[in-house]
C-alpha cells in the first residue's frame, strides 16, 4: 500500500497539530491549576506570618511577666560584709531588684558606708547602682558624691566604683574635689585605706589641676 506525496503531508501536519493542541491544552490544565493554588498558597504564608507574629507578641509578653515574677524586690535594703582586712561596710538604697538571671541588685539611690567601726567614715550616694554580689564590686551613678569624715574632702564625679574586697574606690570618669585644704580636678581617681591616701591622675589636656585655699595658710 502506498501514499500520495500530498497524503504524506496532511497527515504529518495533522500531526503537528494534535501534539501542539496536546501541549496547548497541558499548559491550560497547569495555568488553572496554578490559578486556583496561587491564592491559597498567599492566603497560607500571611496566615502563618501573622500567626507567628502574634505567637511572638504573646511569648514574649509571657517571658517579660515571668522574668518580672522571679524578680525580687526589696524597699530600704541594707547589706552588710567586710573586705579583706575585716573593716565594715554598709550598702543601703531606697530600693533594690535582684536580677534572677545575673544575681546582681540595681540600687536605687544607694548610700555606701565604709570603715564604721573606725574613726573615719566614708559616704556615696548617687542616684543609681549595680551591686554585684559575687564579683564584690558595687557601681554607682550618675550623681556621685562622696565625702570623707576625716578630711572634710568631698568628691563629686559622674561614677564611682567601690571594690568591697579590698575597699578601693576608683573612677575614670572625671572628678571634682572640695574640701579645707582647696579644689581640684582630675580625669580619674583612686580612694585607698579607707580615704587615708587619695591619687589623682589627668593625661594630655586633662591635667590635674587644683587650688590652695587661703585659709589653709598655704
Amino acid at each position: 500500500m502506498t501514499f500520495e506525496p500530498g497524503q504524506d503531508r496532511r497527515a504529518a501536519d495533522e500531526a503537528r497539530l494534535a501534539d501542539q493542541a496536546g501541549r496547548w491544552r497541558s499548559r491550560s490544565r497547569r495555568v488553572h491549576l496554578y490559578r486556583r493554588l496561587l491564592p491559597i498558597l498567599i492566603v497560607v504564608l500571611a496566615g502563618g506570618a501573622l500567626t507567628w507574629t502574634v505567637f511572638r507578641t504573646v511569648m514574649s509578653g509571657v517571658e517579660r511577666e515571668a522574668s518580672a515574677a522571679k524578680e525580687i524586690r526589696l524597699d530600704n535594703p541594707m547589706f552588710h560584709g567586710q573586705d579583706a582586712a575585716g573593716r565594715s561596710f554598709i550598702i543601703g538604697a531606697e530600693g533594690a531588684v535582684r536580677d534572677p538571671a545575673t544575681g546582681r541588685f540595681r540600687l536605687n539611690g544607694p548610700v555606701l558606708r565604709l570603715n564604721l567601726g573606725g574613726t573615719k567614715v566614708t559616704e556615696m550616694t548617687a542616684d543609681a547602682g549595680i551591686y554585684n554580689e559575687a564579683e564584690r564590686t558595687v557601681t554607682i551613678g550618675p550623681n556621685v558624691r562622696i565625702s570623707d569624715g576625716g578630711s572634710g574632702f568631698t568628691l563629686t564625679t559622674p561614677e564611682a566604683v567601690v571594690d568591697t574586697a579590698t575597699g578601693v574606690v576608683t573612677g575614670d570618669k572625671g572628678v571634682e574635689g572640695r574640701g579645707p585644704l582647696g579644689t581640684i580636678s582630675a580625669t580619674s581617681y583612686a580612694i585607698h585605706e579607707q580615704g587615708q591616701r587619695v591619687v589623682f591622675s589627668g593625661s594630655g589636656d586633662n591635667k590635674v589641676r587644683g587650688t590652695i585655699a587661703p585659709a589653709s595658710g598655704e
